[in-house]
């Protein structure tokens, strides 16, 4: 086994992870709103949409399955659009005093279906699994053994990634800049969106 590169791979999925996008904003609008079960909800309908693109990456590899670029372009858009209708409901959130948004937002908070979708339309995760993914298969000589460490760590590194992210932000959930760090979230989920659209047409 080839230590250097697989601590290589665990820093690059931790920091993918931690960085900014989609899943974390998800992840943490959850945390902010509905507390660790629905955060954790999230987290298993990410991870899974993590599996299934970690899947297609070694179908691909083992030449089992060969997927034209513009299905992935589709793919991209209709995971930015979605991305962007989570934000507004975020942002409509933190900008409503009342009861009635309250009730309304309360329909779509962040869950397992909406951490799938998420997930497995986010433009960062597709890049990552698709490209960056495959240069780590050498970890060990064995291929299959190296696709079943790839998968094993990456799922552990997930959860505990994302836990502590919706930690940080629960913590933060407690003080008066609740609604500003909600509006935050939402905003930044809305230009995520818009640039992951940008990207794919320019």
């Amino acid at each position: 086994m080839d230590f250097s590169v697989y601590i290589l791979y665990c820093v690059a999925v931790i920091v993918m992870i931690a960085t900014p996008g989609p899943v974390m904003l998800l992840v943490a609008g959850a945390g902010l709103r509905g507390g660790y079960k629905k955060a954790l909800h999230t987290i298993f309908g990410t991870n899974l949409a993590s599996l299934v693109l970690i899947a297609t990456s070694v179908l691909i590899l083992k030449g089992f399955l060969n997927i034209a670029s513009h299905w992935f372009d589709i793919i991209k858009i209709l995971g930015c659009l979605y991305i962007a209708y989570l934000g507004m409901q975020i942002v409509r959130e933190a900008l409503s005093q009342t009861q009635q948004a309250h009730e309304i937002s309360s329909q779509v908070q962040s869950s397992f279906k909406q951490g799938f979708l998420v997930g497995i339309s986010n433009p960062k995760d597709i890049i990552f699994f698709a490209s960056f993914f495959p240069q780590f298969t050498h970890v060990m000589h064995n291929l299959d053994q190296s696709l079943i460490l790839l998968t094993l760590t990456w799922i552990v590194l997930d959860f505990a990634t994302l836990s502590v992210v919706y930690f940080g932000f629960n913590a933060l959930s407690k003080s008066k800049s609740y609604n500003k760090i909600l509006l935050s979230c939402g905003a930044i989920l809305l230009v995520v969106a818009l640039y992951g659209i940008y990207s794919v047409w320019f």
